[in-house]
């Protein structure tokens, strides 16, 4: 397939355009920066555009079978991640393009007690920001009937680490190990974003990964 990544020079989307490359999809990676992305790939073409500009955006990604988006907000700037998503979800009408996959945030999940991750008690000031603005993005994708998006929530923590290859899916609820911990390494969570582009399971849903 051909894909459009936005963010592919981050954590996650930097082992997202690894993921997809090993597995034969061509990439063409946004970047308003094109220094950013240093990887050459006969599958991989960098292109300038802004997921926050919806002309440069739209004609970035014309031509392709699906959008990934692994944009993050800078900090203090975390209500960027709205207008981002508005601007990729019209630019994906406006080029027609069949698919969007987003990185979503871990914490509007549902804890066992039934209450959302940012709601608990201990939850991090300074996580709130990035977190509240996630769960309002994923509001925009579900007011969406004109396309086909999916967003996958990471577990509570994301980190770097090995491709072990498993991973467990939920949709709405925080995954927990035996330990209580919430966990995904960024290479596993890219594995989980081709996995769902090349096996479709959750068309206009949010699933989460975690060990």
């Amino acid at each position: 397939m051909k894909i459009a990544l936005i963010g592919g020079s981050g954590n996650v989307g930097s082992n997202i355009l690894d993921e997809a490359l090993e597995r034969g999809h061509e990439v063409v990676a946004l970047a308003r920066d094109l220094s950013r992305i240093t990887k050459t790939h006969n599958n991989l073409k960098v292109v300038q555009g802004d997921v926050l500009n919806e002309e440069s955006l739209a004609k970035a990604i014309e031509g392709s079978d699906v959008v990934i988006s692994a944009f993050g907000p800078k900090v203090g700037e975390e209500e960027t991640l709205l207008k981002a998503t508005s601007s990729l979800i019209n630019a994906v009408k406006k080029k027609r393009i069949p698919r969007i996959i987003s990185m979503g945030g871990a914490g509007s999940l549902k804890l066992p007690s039934g209450e959302r991750v940012l709601d608990s008690e201990g939850f991090q000031e300074a996580w709130k920001p990035i977190a509240i603005a996630h769960s309002k993005a994923l509001d925009l994708y579900k007011a969406e009937k004109e396309i086909k998006w999916t967003n996958l929530s990471p577990a509570a923590l994301i980190e770097p680490g090995e491709k072990t290859y498993k991973y467990r899916v939920d949709e709405e609820n925080l995954i927990l190990d035996d330990n209580g911990a919430s966990r995904i390494s960024y290479k596993d969570y890219a594995l989980a974003i081709i996995d769902e582009l090349e096996n479709p399971k959750f068309i206009n849903k949010r699933f989460t990964v975690a060990y």
